[in-house]
């Protein structure tokens, strides 16, 4: 594995020394990036040498952090060509342990906080980071304080107090859920693992975009269509897209980068539209798609920037829409998908309907759950997308925490 050279800030572009835990960069709060010697590497490291590896997300040792993992298998999950458009591929990221992509950046940020000798981890998170946090925390012999809403998807409740997690429920968003992990962890002694809070969840994401390069023998998809609610995952492709240029495994080209979120809580798309580098706070946000409930994220001038120089763009769809794609995948292509995922085949609809994409682009649809970690969701849900009458969602308010800055 890479001996890490520095950590570098996003902001300012300050290196860092990675020989004790880190959160995010002194000076102003951008998020931190982990750093290698890739020049060192490109002559030893080829492509090639990931054959016969075992397949997970730790076959790419050489670009992750020196330490021992600990791994539940995460990672190296299925393409899967999709049966309906047969330039679309999806990526089941559903297949994960603990069922969501959230494993593969909880595997890599639990890792370093046992080689850092953390021994209390706290995170807030609407659901499958909780899940994720729990399992690789108790793996690893590492308390776990988790903050969830009140409403968080009944498996990730039961999930994360089986694996014997510290369990908060707030009768809140998961804003109000980063406040109480801000207000409490130096007290406690809490290490926060939040979206961005931490340089290694990046790091863990990071290697969706090293197997898509590689499932698809190595040459870029024109598009990939990404759920978006911190945006880590996408943040984590980009910066792997330029580690493999670097490494010579890819040339200069590069998807077309495309962030969805839920009409009822799209900052991203909103500042798109507007042209601004950041976001604003989303207020009453409200969505079934609990992973996209997301006011605000920490790195949204990251995701922006991504979304600008790809030349891609920003979309939100609606609660009925998530629905109908969620039971159309389920019906045509066999994959029970989560809502967050299901909202990457409502925004490809909208975007071959608009010619954003044409019939022949290769685009990649990232699925980031599976649907049974949503069973009480999806049935409280009426046949052909009418939904039930849910409760109105508690006020929220501009606040510190992962989705915004301190």
């Amino acid at each position: 594995m890479a001996r890490i050279a520095y950590l570098e800030c996003t902001k300012c572009g300050a290196q860092i020394s990675a020989d004790q835990p880190r959160t995010v960069c002194p000076k102003d709060g951008g998020v931190l990036y982990v750093r290698y010697d890739l020049a060192a590497l490109k002559s030893t490291f080829p492509a090639s040498s990931l054959f016969g590896r075992t397949p997970n997300m730790w076959r790419y040792a050489e670009v992750m952090p020196e330490a021992e993992p600990v791994t539940l298998g995460e990672g190296f999950t299925p393409m899967l060509p999709s049966r309906e458009y047969p330039s679309v591929y999806i990526k089941d990221e559903g297949l994960n342990p603990t069922g969501s992509f959230k494993a593969r950046g909880m595997a890599a940020a639990v890792t370093m906080a046992k080689e850092y000798g953390l021994k209390k981890l706290a995170a807030p998170s609407a659901g499958n980071a909780a899940s994720a946090l729990a399992a690789y925390a108790a793996a690893a012999g590492i308390g776990a304080h988790i903050f969830m809403p009140q409403d968080v998807p009944l498996a990730n409740r039961v999930e994360c107090e089986s694996y014997g997690a510290h369990v908060t429920l707030v009768d809140g968003l998961i804003s109000d859920c980063a406040r109480m992990v801000t207000e409490k962890k130096d007290k406690e002694g809490w290490f926060d693992v939040s979206t961005l809070k931490e340089p290694f969840r990046v790091e863990g994401k990071k290697t969706m975009g090293y197997e898509v390069a590689e499932q698809l023998g190595w040459r870029m998809p024109q598009g990939i269509i990404y759920p978006t609610g911190g945006g880590v995952g996408l943040i984590g492709m980009w910066k792997a897209f330029d580690e493999m240029q670097q490494l010579g495994w890819i040339g200069s080209e590069r998807p077309q980068m495309v962030a969805v979120q839920a009409s009822g809580c799209a900052p991203i798309p909103k500042a798109w539209d507007e042209g601004k580098p950041a976001s604003e706070f989303w207020s009453n946000a409200s969505t079934m798609a609990a992973g996209l409930r997301v006011p605000k994220a920490y790195g949204d001038y990251l995701i922006l920037d991504i979304l600008k120089q790809s030349g891609g763009v920003a979309l939100a769809v609606t609660d009925a829409e998530i629905m109908d794609a969620l039971r159309h995948w389920a019906r045509v292509e066999g994959v029970f998908a989560a809502p967050e995922g299901a909202a990457a085949l409502a925004a490809y609809r909208k975007l071959r309907s608009s010619g954003f994409f044409a019939a022949h682009d290769t685009v990649v649809l990232f699925n980031t759950g599976s649907g049974l970690k949503y069973l009480d969701v999806i049935e409280g849900q009426k046949a052909e997308g009418k939904k039930t009458e849910r409760p109105t969602p508690p006020a929220s308010r501009q606040i510190g925490g992962i989705i915004g800055p301190y």
